[in-house]
């Protein structure tokens, strides 16, 4: 097996550059350990807490315990299919905010400053508004990647958004426009009611070229001689064979995955990598370094009436809904049920939102347990811009045995001041008139629940991540020693490889982590392809003209 490019990991990065590779008339082979994403558990939106909980479609991650979190392991789902995460995740699509991208390219990140990236996503989107407005100037139309709205016809869902209005808070008709701050509808990857993933937006397509084709296999490490990539070792239907790659390895199996398998090549901290017997290739510290992530809390209400979607909850509604969806992708099926949002900022003198909203007209767990009060409804809250790190480490040189993975999260006293602002800043919207036809009680927290001591307690037990890791093969300079690759991706040390995913980002991003992914894979193909950078778009952010002295 030999082709121009072998791209490891079929996810949201590695689809995007196998299409746009293939489409430049090179050959790609895309190696991946899962298998088909074929049946509704993937491709009914209305059933995304399952495919994350099934271990065919997961790779079953678990943190080490959590030493600011009572010790708790916590799930760390990564997509083992095709699509890869993108098949499993929730499907919301935020670009992020500009300022997140030009804080890329003030790290070292040169090319990646927001007027770099918007024209990729551009080039990436099919964006359809639903008719709930928005600013169709700054969205891209023809991409591979559908981009829709939910009808919005719970009255919670629209509730939330008028909600936050009479807080006080902006209104935005298209966070992913001009405008993040505020409440609005959600944009999520869902197109004629089927989850539109990386592997059906850019992987079939690309797959139906004579020059590009999927292996299932499980990479064990990049093949480098005399300081270049070749091709990779992996099994393949229980052979163990190098496939040949005549231009380029690119790595793109996670933000877990990808600095295991740098390190398993010998990429990594010299010191840990004798510590497993590994020959060092090039010693780069920052491999594994860097882990972020979002953490989020569930504030849960009880609705005094039958208006959530526990109505279907039960054997007959699952099988209406599952129905409706078979027959002709409508109804509750065809949505993820996550209709409105919001990104406000904590507190006076935080220059952009740090703190995100999904809503959802159900009080449910992610692992698809329903509270036990009933009809509810609950806001995902956390905080955006933890400076807390961990990091990704080899358990073992066996390429079969899962990573050591430590977030340490909530490692820093600011998490906790954030946090509290988020449960706080959540039960003043949900006190708003929107929210007094519906409201009953608070489930969790609880309403009994208001010092410092009693938030935080409730915190350590119940915060859970919004499965967003990222930055574990960061992108900077060249001469920065604790970078991983350059602004074109490269690997620094190694010719010929590369990285191509969430672990390259220097900073988590504001939002859900999907449509920077894509994005990722989109603009390292052109490099890849040595191909003149997109012209960047000078467009102008909305920032609170009051951001130094307003909250809101």
């Amino acid at each position: 097996m030999e082709a121009d490019y072998v791209i490891v990991g079929a996810g949201s990065a590695g689809c995007a550059m196998a299409y746009r590779l293939s489409e430049a008339g090179k050959s790609v082979l895309v190696v991946e350990h899962g298998g088909s994403d074929a049946g509704p558990f993937i491709q009914m939106p209305g059933a995304l807490s399952y495919p994350m909980n099934m271990k065919r479609y997961d790779w079953g991650y678990r943190t080490e315990p959590e030493p600011h979190l009572g010790g708790r392991r916590l799930a760390c789902p990564r997509g083992k299919v095709i699509g890869g995460s993108s098949s499993i995740n929730g499907m919301c699509y935020v670009r992020g905010h500009a300022c997140d991208f030009d804080h890329w390219r003030d790290q070292g990140a040169e090319g990646w400053g927001y007027a770099d990236v918007l024209p990729y996503f551009k080039r990436l989107e099919n964006w359809h508004d639903g008719g709930h407005g928005g600013d169709a100037g700054w969205r891209g139309h023809d991409g591979p990647l559908h981009v829709s709205r939910g009808r919005m016809a719970n009255p919670l869902t629209r509730a939330f958004i008028e909600a936050g209005g009479q807080a006080g808070y902006e209104l935005t008709d298209d966070y992913n426009g001009e405008k993040q701050e505020g409440f609005g509808p959600f944009d999520m990857t869902v197109w004629q009611g089927q989850r539109w993933s990386a592997a059906n937006a850019y992987l079939k397509p690309a797959l139906r070229r004579d020059n590009c084709d999927l292996v299932r296999g499980l990479v064990q490490k990049a093949v480098i001689e005399e300081g270049r990539a070749v091709g990779v070792e992996a099994v393949v239907r229980g052979q163990r064979q190098v496939i040949r790659a005549r231009r380029e390895v690119i790595i793109a199996a996670s933000s877990i995955n990808s600095p295991k398998l740098l390190m398993l090549s010998g990429v990594g901290p010299a010191a840990h990598l004798a510590d497993h017997g590994i020959e060092v290739v090039a010693d780069r510290p920052g491999v594994g370094a860097n882990l972020q992530d979002h953490l989020e809390l569930y504030i849960q209400m009880a609705a005094s009436q039958p208006v959530s979607l526990y109505k279907y909850w039960n054997l007959a509604g699952k099988g209406w809904v599952g129905l409706r969806w078979l027959l002709g992708r409508k109804g509750p099926g065809a949505s993820n049920q996550f209709e409105s949002c919001g990104f406000i900022r904590s507190e006076a003198g935080v220059e952009y939102p740090d703190i995100q909203y999904h809503f959802l007209p159900i009080a449910v767990r992610y692992d698809g347990k329903a509270a036990a009060e009933g009809h509810g409804f609950q806001a995902h809250v956390g905080p955006m811009r933890s400076t807390s790190r961990g990091s990704v480490t080899l358990r073992s040189a066996d390429p079969a045995e899962d990573p050591v993975i430590r977030f340490n999260y909530m490692s820093e006293a600011r998490d906790w001041h954030e946090f509290r602002q988020c449960i706080r800043l959540t039960r003043e919207i949900f006190a708003q008139e929107a929210f007094k036809p519906f409201v009953k009680h608070e489930i969790q927290p609880g309403a009994e629940a208001r010092s410092d001591d009693e938030l935080d307690a409730f915190i350590r037990d119940h915060a859970e991540s919004a499965y967003h890791p990222c930055g574990t093969c960061r992108m900077g300079r060249a001469d920065d020693r604790n970078a991983v690759v350059d602004p074109e991706g490269r690997v620094i040390g190694v010719d010929r490889l590369r990285v191509a995913d969430s672990s390259l980002f220097p900073r988590i991003t504001n939002g859900n982590l999907n449509a920077p992914s894509i994005m990722v894979g989109e603009k390292i193909s052109d490099h890849i392809l040595g191909k003149t950078p997109l012209p960047p778009e000078n467009a102008t952010p909305w920032m609170h003209p009051e951001w130094r002295t307003a909250q809101r």
